[in-house]
């Protein structure tokens, strides 16, 4: 048995209920992972409150490190002992341990922690695919990045300063800014102190940035648009101020033949070896001391929901883990 943090119902964090769940033997292409720490990701409170409907009941959670205690037939990759961490789908990384098919399972290098692991996965990944797969960006390209202070964006602000990239961090505090501008991004702007987008184009001589990296959705999807030059690339990989209103596909059009994608990272990570060859590429910086994984919280998997609800308020900075 192993406590499992499920939804019996959509809701607000009350709808986390932690259970003792049987875990089995894993069947051929699966593993059986005892975990060691969880990541807690937005993906993870949109699933929980129905933006991203799960069939019910339903565990949580899309990330976590730990040791494999068992493994299928086929599974060639991993053996029993091995340190891993993984970032895919179905739900159900909020437990002590678990049955999930192999194929996105990583091992993890002895150098870098479990919690890192847990923190590094889902978000590393992510910034992998923005940086790497979804658009070409040159060195000396300018990007804008939104809640650069978050865990995604925390690893996006080094990620550019390893690249030579020139990103341009938003966040909704003077610290969070200068967080941001510590891991490596080029300028902050708070937008709590008024439209971003001029600020934007002040910073890049009026021409406006190559690409935006915007994960906030609603609030900030207007401006973003209003903060590329022609021809450049909006990625809208996220909504965590709700969902973005429908398009009118002529305003593109008319703020410069501009280009826009909804990218999820498990369109990405669907295939073995570009998974493997992605957490391949995010391990290296990690362990080149390019990329550090910033942990700015932890908590233990009973207090599950209090993590949601600091989510979810935005009071919380870098990446937060579940402990166990």
């Amino acid at each position: 048995m192993a406590r499992t943090v499920i939804i019996e119902t959509h809701g607000g964090p009350e709808a986390l209920v932690l259970v003792d769940r049987d875990v089995g033997a894993p069947g051929p292409g699966e593993i059986r992972i005892a975990h060691k720490a969880c990541g807690l990701n937005f993906i993870d409170v949109y699933q929980r409150d129905g933006l991203y409907k799960l069939p019910l009941p339903a565990a949580l959670g899309m990330e976590a490190a730990g040791i494999v205690e068992a493994v299928g037939e086929g599974v060639t990759h991993l053996s029993p002992g091995d340190r891993a961490a993984y970032a895919c789908q179905p739900p159900g990384a909020y437990a002590e341990a678990r049955v999930m098919p192999a194929a996105q399972v990583c091992r993890l290098p002895d150098g870098i922690s479990f919690e890192e692991g847990a923190a590094a996965m889902l978000k590393g990944l992510t910034v992998d695919y923005l940086f790497n797969r979804t658009t070409p960006i040159a060195k000396g390209d300018w990007v804008l990045f939104h809640a650069a202070a978050g865990g995604v964006g925390l690893i996006a602000c080094q990620w550019a300063r390893s690249e030579g990239i020139n990103l341009i961090a938003t966040a909704g505090t003077d610290e969070k800014c200068q967080m941001a501008l510590d891991h490596g991004a080029a300028h902050a702007i708070n937008y709590r102190e008024g439209d971003f987008a001029p600020r934007v184009r002040e910073i890049t001589g009026g021409r406006g940035v190559h690409v935006v990296m915007d994960s906030v959705g609603k609030d900030t999807f207007e401006g973003s648009l209003d903060s590329l030059r022609p021809l450049g690339m909006m990625i809208s990989f996220g909504a965590a101020s709700g969902p973005v209103p429908p398009l009118n596909i002529m305003t593109l059009a008319a703020k410069g033949s501009l280009k826009i994608t909804r990218p999820t990272i498990f369109t990405h990570i669907a295939d073995h070896a570009t998974c493997q060859e992605m957490a391949a590429r995010l391990f290296g910086k990690i362990a080149s001391g390019k990329v550090k994984i910033e942990v700015g919280q932890r908590y233990p998997l009973e207090e599950v929901a209090e993590a949601h609800r600091a989510l979810e308020a935005r009071r919380t900075t870098g990446s937060t883990v579940l402990t166990l």
